[in-house]
């Protein structure tokens, strides 16, 4: 059974950095994709970062400079690193494995999702 756990979030002043980490089980790292995910009060779902599983990593615009995403293979874990945090990242971050079917980077029909957590960035 695929499962992700996300930990990691809290409170930050702008400006400031948190690492978040998403533990997997279940399945290997890559046979799925692996990216993080935020959705903010009011706002849609985004995709901010991707491990793909052909090999590059990916990011939106929005955290590119900013945010960078890691993997320990051994302790099946991703991670990810937000710098220079801004009042307009708060929102309840997820990570998810997704199977992709090529037309986008972390983009599938079959997706794993774990349980979000918090961020909340005061200004």
């Amino acid at each position: 059974e695929v499962q992700l756990q996300a930990s990691g979030g809290g409170l930050v002043q702008a400006g400031g950095s948190l690492r978040l980490s998403c533990a997997a089980s279940g399945f290997t790292f890559g046979d799925y994709a692996v990216g993080w995910f935020r959705r903010a009060p009011g706002k849609e779902r985004e995709a901010l970062t991707c491990i793909s599983t052909d090999g590059p990593t990916y990011y939106a615009d929005s955290v590119n400079g900013r945010f960078t995403m890691s993997s320990d293979n051994a302790k099946n874990t991703v991670y990810l690193q937000m710098n220079n945090l801004k009042p307009e990242d708060t929102a309840v971050y997820y990570c998810a494995a997704v199977e992709e079917d090529g037309s986008s980077w972390c983009v599938g029909a079959r997706e794993y999702w774990g349980q979000g957590t918090q961020v909340t960035v005061s200004s």
